[in-house]
């Protein structure tokens, strides 16, 4: 008889992070997708606001809903033995302590969440250190913020500049502190994802973001 397979949680994660086990992520959307990826032994699974455009073909993210992420984690949720799930809170879903809250609650309660994920730097750290401290596992999202193009202006490298790395590595210190528990580094110098990792007490996963992070995601 063949051992159970058991579920990943954040101590999994942070066991591979110290082990230098490299942490293998993807975006699902649907049933079908999320059976593949488990079984292929992805390690964390995202149901991205990536949807908006992969699956509702725009160009951007910022129309996507708390329902709609809602609706497809749980497309996605009950066909996970091992995986990790993720789940976005979408654009201005977290504006306030109470709406993070809120959206929070559905993603996990509705959704099957075992984590929500918000963009943004220190000036999100309080709103991290709510969640985190109801009982909200959260990943932050630095670097390139899909949710903030049309205030960036464009998809681009992020933190080339030596002041916006600084920056930026001090954002991840904040938001480590404030109680994020992964955090996320989207098109950034290799360079500063190696220093982030470096200098980060949580497992760090990159998109665009070089190869000395602890784990990579892709967008399917």
């Amino acid at each position: 008889m063949t051992d159970a397979i058991k579920a990943l949680n954040l101590a999994d994660l942070a066991k591979m992070r110290a082990a230098a086990e490299k942490i293998a992520c993807l975006t699902a959307y649907d049933a079908s997708f999320a059976l593949l990826e488990d079984r292929a032994g992805v390690d964390v699974i995202l149901i991205g606001d990536s949807l908006g455009m992969v699956i509702h073909g725009g160009s951007t993210t910022t129309p996507v809903t708390v329902g709609d992420i809602v609706y497809h984690s749980k497309c996605v949720a009950p066909h996970l033995k091992r995986a990790f799930l993720i789940a976005d809170l979408p654009f201005l879903s977290y504006a306030t302590l109470d709406r993070a809250l809120d959206s929070s609650q559905r993603l996990m309660q509705e959704g099957g969440a075992k984590m929500v994920k918000l963009e943004g730097g220190r000036e999100q750290a309080s709103i991290v250190e709510y969640l985190a401290t109801r009982g909200v596992p959260v990943c932050a999202h630095l670097g390139l913020q899909p949710q903030f193009i049309h205030k960036m202006g464009a998809f681009k490298v992020q933190g080339r500049e030596d002041a916006a790395a600084e920056a930026m590595l001090h954002d991840a210190k904040v938001l480590a502190e404030a109680g994020a528990d992964l955090l996320l580094l989207e098109c950034i110098p290799a360079a500063l994802g190696a220093r982030i990792t470096a200098e980060s007490p949580v497992p760090v996963i990159g998109i665009g973001a070089g190869a000395q992070v602890d784990g990579q995601i892709l967008v399917l």
